[in-house]
C-alpha cells in the first residue's frame, strides 16, 4: 500500500504544477508586452547648392563601411532642395551612430570621386567633421542616441 499512495502523491503534484505552469502561460499571454525603448533621429541637411538630384542620408550603427558603404548601414532619399531637406529614422535602438550625407547629382546613390579618391559630389557627415585628405573616421563624427531620445542633428553638405 505505501508504494500506491506514493504514486497517488507523485500524480498529484504533477497535475497541480501542469495547472500552475498553463495559468502562468495564459497570464503572460494576457499581459502586454513591453515595447524596447525606441529612438527618433531627424537628420537637417543645408548647404545645398542646387535642387537637382537627390540627398542621400545613411546611419551608420558602428564604423563598418563609415562613411561610403551604405550596404552596411540604412539609407534614405529625398528629392534635393535648394537650402536644404531633412531626413528621419524611427524606432533607433539606443547606441552610437555616424550618419553620411551626399548630394547625388548623377542617380548613381554614391559619392563620386576623381582620380584621387576625393568626391566630386557634395557631403557631410555628423558633427560635420571634414578633414582635408581623408575620409572621416567613424569615431570623429560618431554621437550617442539614448533610448526614448528624440535628436536632430544639423549637417552641412559641400564639396
Amino acid at each position: 500500500m505505501p508504494h500506491l499512495r506514493l504514486h497517488i502523491a507523485r500524480h498529484t503534484h504533477r497535475k497541480a504544477l501542469s495547472a500552475a505552469l498553463a495559468s502562468l502561460a495564459a497570464l503572460a499571454l494576457l499581459t502586454p508586452a513591453q515595447p524596447a525603448a525606441a529612438a527618433d533621429l531627424v537628420v537637417r541637411v543645408s548647404g545645398i547648392a542646387s535642387a537637382s538630384g537627390e540627398i542621400g542620408c545613411t546611419l551608420f550603427a558602428g564604423p563598418d563601411g563609415f562613411p561610403m558603404d551604405a550596404t552596411r548601414a540604412r539609407q534614405q532619399w529625398q528629392p534635393a532642395r535648394q537650402g536644404g531637406v531633412s531626413c528621419r529614422f524611427e524606432s533607433l535602438a539606443a547606441g552610437r551612430y555616424a550618419v553620411a550625407v551626399s548630394h547625388d547629382l548623377n542617380g548613381n546613390h554614391r559619392v563620386d570621386t576623381n582620380l584621387f579618391g576625393m568626391p566630386t559630389e557634395a557631403w557631410g557627415v555628423s558633427g560635420n567633421v571634414r578633414p582635408a585628405l581623408r575620409a572621416p573616421r567613424f569615431d570623429e563624427a560618431a554621437f550617442t542616441l539614448a533610448a526614448d531620445q528624440a535628436l536632430a542633428l544639423d549637417i552641412e553638405v559641400a564639396r
